[in-house]
Parts: C-alpha cells; sequence; structure tokens
C-alpha cells in the first residue's frame, strides 16, 4: 500500500521518473523522514495517528518535495563553505525532515559556531516553506484534498499540549508554527476543493497495524466482543479488524469464517486474500493456503508481498522444487530485497543446488551490507564440485568486483 501511494504521488512530483523506494518503518512514534537516494520511511505512529488519506499523502508529498528539491544534496554542497561542525548539524536535520524552529533546532546545533547556527536555521526553515509548497502541489495534482497537509500538521500542534513532555517525533524534527500553517492552508485554499475519498486499503492498513500494536490482545478482543458481540462490527473494516484480532488471540478457527466472508464478497482484495491464507496456515490448511497463494499470485504477477508467504509456505509444505523454481525466477530480474535471496538459499539448499545456495546467500549478505561475508559465500560456490567454465568465470568475477567495493570502503 506504501509503495503505491508513494508512487501515485511522485509520478506527479517535479521528478516523476526519480527512482524513490518507499518502506515502513516498526516505530509508534509520529514520523516520516526522507534520506539519501530517494529513501523516503513513513513510522506506523504516522499511519494510525492520520484521520484521512489524503493527511498521510501530505506528509508523503512533503518528504518526497525534499528529495526533488534536492535538499540533501544541496547541503552536501553547502560543505565546502562550512565548517565540519555546521555541515554534519544540517545533514542530520534534512535527514530527519529539517528543522524550521531556532529553539528546537537549537540542541542539534550546539558543535557550530553562532554564525554557523544562523545558517543552519535560515537555510532548513527555507527547505521546510519550499517542501511544503511543493508537497501540496504534488497532492492537490495526484487528486488528493491539497487540505490533508496543513490540516494534520494544525491538528498535531493543537493537541501538542496533550502530549507532555514527550511531544510527537514529527514536530521535533518538522516544528511547525503558526505560520507555517498559515501559509500552507493558503497555498491549499488556490487549489480547487476536492471531496475526501478514503481508499479502503489505507484504512484496513490501519486496522492491520492497530492490531499489531495492541500491548493486550486479550482485553481489547473483550472489549470488542462487549461492545459489537461476535460480529466485531458492521463495516468490512471492522470486520476485518476483528477476524485479525481473534487471529492474535490464536482464535484462528473463529477468524475463519470471517476471512472467508470477507473475501467472497471482494474477491480481488490482496489485503482480504494475503490474511486469509495466513489464517487457513494458521489452522493447519497449508494446501487450501497454498492455493490462495498461487491464485493470488496469478492475479498480481511478481508481487512480493504474495511470493514470499507462498515461497515460505511451499517450504513447510516440503515442495521446495517449486520453491525455488519460483524464486530463481522472481531474482532474475535482480530483485533488491535481501529476503528473497535468503529464501532461495533454503530453496537451493533443500533441493541440492550447493552453487546457488552461496551465490543466493552471498547476495544476501551484500544487499544488508556485510560485503566481507558475501565475498566468503562466492569462494566457498567457486569451490564447489562440477562449475562450468562461464560458473566459474561469473563467480570470479563477482569476487573481484566485491574485493575492489571491500577495499574502497575501507579506504573510505
Amino acid at each position: 500500500y506504501l509503495e503505491a501511494l508513494g508512487h501515485k504521488l511522485a509520478i506527479h512530483s517535479e521528478n516523476p521518473g526519480y527512482g524513490f523506494t518507499f518502506f515502513l518503518v516498526d516505530d509508534a512514534s509520529i514520523n516520516a523522514f526522507a534520506g539519501p537516494g530517494g529513501y523516503i520511511g513513513a513510522n506506523v505512529g504516522l499511519i494510525l495517528a492520520a484521520e484521512t488519506e489524503s493527511e498521510l499523502a501530505g506528509v508523503m508529498a512533503h518528504e518526497i518535495a525534499h528529495v526533488t528539491q534536492r535538499h540533501l544534496a544541496r547541503a552536501f554542497e553547502a560543505q565546502d563553505r562550512m565548517s565540519l561542525p555546521t555541515t554534519a548539524a544540517i545533514l542530520a536535520a534534512i535527514l530527519i525532515g529539517a528543522t524550521t524552529d531556532p529553539s528546537a533546532g537549537a540542541a542539534a546545533l550546539t558543535a557550530a559556531s553562532a554564525a554557523g547556527m544562523q545558517s543552519q536555521i535560515n537555510f532548513t526553515r527555507a527547505n521546510e516553506k519550499e517542501a511544503d509548497r511543493v508537497g501540496i502541489q504534488t497532492l492537490a495534482d495526484a487528486g488528493f484534498d491539497p487540505y490533508g497537509m496543513p490540516g494534520f500538521f494544525e491538528r498535531l500542534q493543537k493537541n501538542s499540549k496533550l502530549y507532555g513532555t514527550r511531544p510527537p517525533e514529527f514536530l521535533s524534527t518538522h516544528p511547525v508554527t503558526t505560520n507555517r500553517i498559515s501559509e500552507a492552508t493558503s497555498r491549499a485554499d488556490t487549489y480547487p476543493k476536492v471531496k475526501e475519498y478514503t481508499n479502503l486499503d489505507f484504512l484496513l492498513l490501519q486496522a492491520k497495524l492497530r492490531v499489531s500494536n495492541f500491548d493486550n490482545p486479550k482485553q481489547v478482543l473483550a472489549d470488542v466482543r462487549r461492545y459489537e458481540g461476535d460480529s466485531g462490527g458492521k463495516s468490512p473494516v471492522e470486520q476485518y479488524e476483528f477476524a485479525l484480532l481473534l487471529s492474535r488471540n490464536e482464535k484462528h478457527d473463529e477468524a475463519l469464517p470471517i476471512m472467508q466472508k470477507l473475501q467472497k464478497n471482494d474477491p480481488d482484495r490482496i489485503t482480504y486474500r494475503l490474511a486469509l491464507a495466513r489464517i487457513l496456515q494458521a489452522t493447519k490448511q497449508e494446501l487450501e493456503a497454498l492455493d490462495v497463494y498461487q491464485d493470488t499470485l496469478e492475479l498480481y504477477p511478481g508481487e512480493l508481498t504474495v511470493t514470499l508467504p507462498y515461497a515460505t509456505t511451499l517450504l513447510t509444505a516440503g515442495q521446495s522444487d517449486k520453491a525455488y523454481s519460483l524464486l530463481s525466477e522472481l531474482t532474475s530480474d535482480n530483485q533488491a530485497d535481501p529476503k528473497i535471496y535468503k529464501l532461495l538459499a533454503q530453496a537451493a539448499g533443500a533441493t541440492n543446488h550447493p552453487i546457488q545456495t552461496h551465490t543466493a546467500m552471498s547476495r544476501y549478505y551484500f544487499l544488508n551490507g556485510y560485503t566481507n561475508q558475501a565475498i566468503e559465500q562466492l569462494k566457498l560456490a567457486e569451490k564447489s564440485p562440477g562449475l562450468s567454465t562461464y560458473q566459474t568465470a561469473r563467480i570470479q568475477a563477482g569476487i573481484a568486483n566485491l574485493e575492489a567495493m571491500l577495499d574502497a570502503e575501507r579506504q573510505q
């Protein structure tokens, strides 16, 4: 969902061809951030705090604007004109969202001189205003309510007193002033009004995250049953959340018919399909779960959220050959998710493919930043019996490439 939302916004940004990567951070604090290379993260807490999809999209559009306007890159370019402590402060501030309030930014700037502090404050204040301006335009062009951004900022500011000495992290990394809210609202006024439409997938994601983050799911289940009975509620979102809550309390047999009914009424929705497959597995119905995964993969070919649990279930069901074939085909596209290669290594080991076991593990280590271990796996692959001349050449070239990268890392 987060990738789909991010890319919907990105294609309406000032750089629609940029290779953004959107990901979820398992953190209950309300925050989002933009990092180097177009990596944009959103905390679980942010998604749960958003009252509408446009509010979440507003924060994401703001972070996209930080990237398209080259705020982090411009900070790097400015380093020759500033002392090292000031440069480090600027990079840290922009990386986590850039500060606009001198009092909030002061702690991060203690290493810099007074002149450097003022330069930092002015620099990041301009970045935030620009990200608001460009982000609202992106938000409106993508069909969302342009008031989603200033509305979310204003609500956080009004509720900040309720948080006491620990306000949302978003307010620390993106301090919101009355002037900033006013400017953002005025800019939203220049766009046509949009009737708020909230994507069902957004509500389902919130439901899933709520259930995952309940501290006492047993008590929550008791409360839901007290007020809603055994139906869990009338709407699909309420019933979906109730089914997940039952499953989290190990009541999978009760959750199953609810999820089956939801999937029957909305057969192509991937969220219901994945939840149904997981509950079928929990009720020891692996073959039925595999049927759901296979059918879903035909509807959504190449979708990692389907492929990964499907391959995992194939392995646990003893269908290692099928898992190996599925994952080999997937990794032929040079996927960047390390979990794929970890599963491929397991499938290769279970099907007696030692060369592929080591090459897959090498890729897994490399994608996780362990270059030395990646090299060791390729050296083990090089020792495998029966290597063809072509395989040997590829492995040796891979070793040489990784060793060159490792030397460069050490020199840095």
